[in-house]
């Protein structure tokens, strides 16, 4: 007991002071072994070396780097223009235009935060200009975000594989059916929400019009295609296709689109590998942590706490599910899969429950916990991005927030709605 209370004063008091989430793993790991007996600088730097020396990890830099190249490309705003085309003359049609992007820009990055900041770098102007609730609409950009984690390609799905021992190329093909699924529980909220609001609508595209937005935007409609058939038929591994999107997503943008210059790739280039070494370190110092964590014995322990819920399998995964959204209401959303990882997934493991069904709900609640105060790291940028205050934000994502736990109980009730279509793809 007292192992982890060192582990969770020194991990708090960093995050408090503002150290940097990975000296604190450090840090934290550190303690950790030192009250147990166990300092050895040699094996703490084999642990941080081992951590981050996996092939599956190079993923990381490619998707990292093609979502980069994406914005740069024009391919990102070919699929918000299509968007605007296709439902954009719907009463609150903006809030459908961030949906229905949210998931293709998902489908394309896996990152929550860069996403986020497309979509609300793209339509907040148009939002604001048309007299929507900035509130509420900021509120649904943001959750529209957290739908990135959760389809493939993500990176979450990456460390979570590596930090876990389960297939990365199975949670991909699993997490399409509940991206989806948060993407049509978003739909439904905001159509519930404009019922009783007086929005103004844009006008109605052409048939002529439509046709050229989505043509336009058919090169970047067809990458997920190309990455998911990849997979499903085994041409590629995760790995590889990161690779693929990388190398696709510039020939787009420079060759067909012609809106990215070998400037503008190379600072592509400086955002992915600044982005990939912050990733790094946080994997490598978490394999401290970890390392820490397994001799001090406390997945034994919390297996220990929950063992009368081993039998139900139902109450232990909502268990496991207040656990990750309450530590990712303090953490980001990567060092919360790299500490919980190794200390939940074997509990499951011992109950029965599949590991890439696990994965895949754990990977949305972590998501949520991006939405939730006081870190909420998507929150935080729709607020720089908008230029709304904090409050107003967290107020309007409120009802979304409310509606994606609704939906994660309902995975956490019906497995099946995670296994079976990811079983069929797989």
């Amino acid at each position: 007991m007292t192992t982890i209370l060192i582990f969770l004063v020194v991990l708090i008091v960093a995050v408090i002071t503002g150290v940097p989430i990975a000296f604190g793993l450090m840090l934290a790991g550190i303690g950790m072994l030192w009250q147990m007996g166990f300092l050895d600088w040699q094996s703490i730097a084999l642990q941080m070396t081992n951590s981050a020396d996996s092939f599956p990890l190079l993923a990381i830099p490619f998707f990292l780097l093609a979502g980069e190249v994406m914005n740069a490309g024009g391919l990102s705003k070919r699929l918000v223009t299509l968007g605007l085309a296709l439902v954009g003359h719907l009463r609150g049609g903006l809030g459908y235009v961030a949906i229905v992007t949210a998931v293709l820009l998902a489908s394309l990055s896996g990152s929550a935060i860069a996403d986020t900041a497309v979509l609300a770098g793209m339509l907040v102007p148009i939002m604001r200009s048309s007299g929507y609730p900035m509130g509420r609409a900021s509120g649904l950009i943001a959750s529209g975000g957290i739908i990135a984690p959760v389809i493939p390609p993500s990176i979450g799905y990456i460390v979570f594989g590596v930090a876990g021992n389960v297939s990365i190329t199975r949670l991909f093909l699993s997490g399409i059916v509940p991206g989806v699924a948060m993407a049509l529980a978003l739909t439904a909220t905001w159509w519930l929400m404009c019922r009783r609001e007086n929005m103004s609508t844009l006008p109605r595209r052409s048939g002529a019009e439509i046709r050229t937005a989505l043509v336009d935007a058919l090169v970047a409609l067809m990458l997920p295609v190309i990455i998911v058939g990849g997979l499903k038929f085994g041409i590629f591994t995760p790995t590889e296709a990161g690779v693929v999107a990388c190398v696709y997503a510039i020939f787009a943008g420079a060759v067909i689109y012609r809106e990215i210059s070998l400037k503008a790739l190379y600072d592509c280039m400086i955002s992915a590998i600044r982005t990939t070494a912050a990733v790094m370190l946080l994997i490598a110092a978490a394999g401290i942590t970890a390392y820490a964590i397994t001799i001090a014995g406390v997945p034994q322990q919390l297996a220990g706490l929950l063992g009368p819920l081993a039998q139900h399998q139902v109450l232990l995964m909502l268990a496991i599910v207040l656990i990750v959204i309450a530590v990712g209401t303090a953490l980001d959303f990567i060092p919360t899969i790299l500490v919980l990882t190794p200390v939940l997934l074997p509990i499951a493991k011992q109950a029965g429950i599949d590991p890439v069904y696990f994965g895949v709900v754990f990977m949305m609640s972590a998501a949520i916990g991006l939405l939730t105060p006081p870190v909420g790291a998507v929150l935080n940028v729709v607020c720089a991005v908008a230029q709304q205050r904090y409050s107003d934000v967290v107020r309007g994502v409120f009802p979304f927030i409310v509606v994606q736990l609704l939906l994660l109980v309902l995975l956490v009730l019906f497995p099946q709605i995670v296994t079976v279509p990811g079983q069929w793809l797989y």
